[in-house]
Order: structure tokens, then C-alpha cells, then sequence
């Protein structure tokens, strides 16, 4: 998305809050919020600022469960 002009940010909003929209599921979908349904990861840097490193995910969270672990965190 980005390679087509949308900013890193409106790429996520693509994936996340307006995909749930599209589906008819923004109540349930889309943010991590209360009552929500959420798979989370992370990532080491900015995805706002450089959308290329969620080529590369440390941290996987689905249905309350870490699946992938691999941060490293400071001493």
C-alpha cells in the first residue's frame, strides 16, 4: 500500500479500522480496545515512521496467548 503513495500510517488504518469497517465488523475488530477482539504483536521500531519492520515481528498475541516471543528487553 504504501508502494501505491498511502503514508505507513494510512496503511495501518487500511488493515486495521477501516478493514473492520469494510466487513461489517467494527464493533468486534479493529482496535485494541475494551470488548474487542484483539491479536496483537509488536515490533522493534515505528511502523508510523518506517513500515518495513513488520516484515520482521517479535511479538505474537492470539486469543490472549503469546504465540512468538523474541523481544529483547532491556537490562
Amino acid at each position: 500500500m504504501t508502494r501505491r503513495g498511502l503514508s505507513p500510517l494510512e496503511a495501518l488504518r487500511a488493515a486495521t479500522t477501516s478493514a473492520a469497517e469494510l466487513i461489517g465488523w467494527p464493533d468486534d475488530v479493529g482496535a485494541v480496545e475494551v470488548g474487542k477482539f484483539a491479536d496483537l504483536i509488536a515490533v522493534q521500531g515505528d511502523p508510523t515512521v518506517d513500515i518495513t519492520v513488520l516484515q520482521h515481528v517479535k511479538f505474537v498475541m492470539k486469543d490472549g496467548r503469546i504465540i512468538k516471543n523474541d523481544l529483547r528487553l532491556p537490562r
